[in-house]
């Protein structure tokens, strides 16, 4: 290769790229998902993937998931919320701190659940999956941003359940609710 020769930088471009898009479901598939979820509905639970806590305060991707799970819980698609984390990458109990930002968005503190064992994504799933069936609860769902719920649904398929639902977010829903997302400390 000469120092003029750029045939290098295409797959260092292209690569990065496919991988981050081919890790995430389509606008088109998160839909797909979601309508499948409402012929599914209620399930008893959604297992919703902690998120570190950033400078004290909840980070845009917890925000997210925890406004995905109310949006959830308030159009009837669950009637239990699983957060999950532990204290991974701050002091905060990613598990407790999410529940507690759910509790005061007005979900029922009777509906709400905290795992806090779980250091990383695929514990998230194995843990809650667990205290789902301690609590009762036999329909579950991953309930997360299309990145994670498509990273971890064939972990959750072939590990720990055929049946466990995945409720990608759907961008329309989200961009509906931002306006009523705000920030708590």
């Amino acid at each position: 290769m000469t120092v003029h020769d750029n045939s290098w930088r295409i797959p260092c471009i292209f690569c990065p790229l496919l991988t981050l898009f081919s890790c995430s479901f389509s606008s088109k598939a998160t839909k797909k998902l979601y309508q499948q979820a409402l012929q599914r509905k209620p399930y008893d639970a959604i297992i919703v993937p902690g998120s570190p806590v950033e400078n004290g305060k909840w980070s845009r991707t917890m925000k997210g998931r925890i406004y995905w799970s109310k949006f959830l819980y308030d159009h009837g698609v669950t009637r239990n919320i699983i957060y999950s984390g532990a204290a991974v990458y701050s002091a905060y109990v990613e598990g407790e701190i999410m529940a507690q930002y759910a509790v005061a968005l007005g979900i029922p503190k009777e509906h709400v659940y905290s795992e806090t064992l779980a250091e990383h994504s695929t514990e998230n799933v194995y843990y809650s999956f667990k205290l789902a069936g301690k609590l009762g609860f036999k329909t579950i769902a991953i309930a997360s941003d299309p990145f994670q719920t498509r990273l971890l649904r064939r972990f959750a398929r072939k590990k720990v359940s055929h049946t466990i639902g995945l409720i990608p977010m759907v961008k329309d829903s989200m961009m509906n609710m931002e306006t009523e997302m705000r920030d708590r400390r």
